[in-house]
């Protein structure tokens, strides 16, 4: 059954307009009597069918409401540095399949991307798109978050107090990520942060160290491509919470 996020809600009723419009009616020509599934980002999803198509808006008539356990049961969070070519758009659309709850794009020392103003806005508005589609594809109900283009010291202001920070770092030899994963509050919110292709600078993960209280780990003895390390330190905590595998 065909998945849309609900543009407006009512009482036994939701509305899909715009691209979600747009992709029922000239995409996938569906009609007054098919049924669908709508979900509004709040945990729930809505069985409905089809009541009527408008110029601007698809009318549609609630059957059930549910909730499904489909959400990570870990609030994770990736900051990934600025990478070029598609290299974010493919973190976003995995990590989202994969249960984060949203991502931070960040700019450092050493990434070869560099985005202001009116692009990184576009950017954002891009990547925003393919977690949409990727949490559709995916069947979740709710999309992760991506935020604006940020500064390490907007860090502190985009994510909860108790936020609790993990940062692979190829010069880390002693600590493991499972030996710290065994330290912290699975209740509370996990940061990953990710370096872009030219890794993070020394003062960048002392300050992560000193600010944020980030713990600096190892993911193993071979260096990992930006792109990878994102989703393999993703998929290791989410396993380690409990929510894959």
């Amino acid at each position: 059954m065909h998945r849309f996020k609900i543009s407006e809600i009512g009482n036994n009723v939701f509305w899909l307009k715009g691209p979600e419009r747009e992709h029922l009616v000239r995409v996938l020509r569906l009609s007054i009597g098919d049924e669908i599934i709508g979900f509004d980002n709040s945990g729930a999803e809505y069985k409905a069918v089809i009541e009527a198509i408008g110029d601007k808006s698809v009318t549609c008539k609630i059957l059930e409401k549910d909730y499904p356990e489909v959400e990570a049961m870990a609030q994770v969070y990736l900051v990934a540095g600025l990478s070029k070519g598609e290299k974010m758009e493919w973190v976003i659309q995995k990590g989202t399949e994969l249960g984060m709850a949203g991502l931070i794009p960040l700019r450092t020392k050493r990434a070869v991307m560099k985005l202001e103003g009116a692009k990184a806005k576009n950017r954002v508005e891009r990547w925003q798109k393919i977690a949409a589609e990727a949490a559709k594809q995916s069947h979740r109900v709710k999309e992760p978050k991506i935020f604006p283009v940020s500064n390490w010291k907007e860090l502190t202001e985009l994510l909860p107090k108790d936020t609790q920070w993990l940062i692979p770092y190829e010069n880390e030899q002693s600590q493991g990520l499972k030996t710290v994963l065994d330290k912290l509050d699975p209740q509370c919110p996990i940061a990953i942060l990710i370096g872009p292709e030219g890794g993070f600078e020394e003062k960048e993960v002392q300050w992560s160290q000193e600010e944020l209280k980030a713990h600096s780990v190892t993911l193993g003895p071979r260096i990992l491509r930006a792109e990878t390390a994102a989703i393999a330190a993703l998929t290791l905590v989410l396993g380690y919470t409990g929510d894959l595998g």
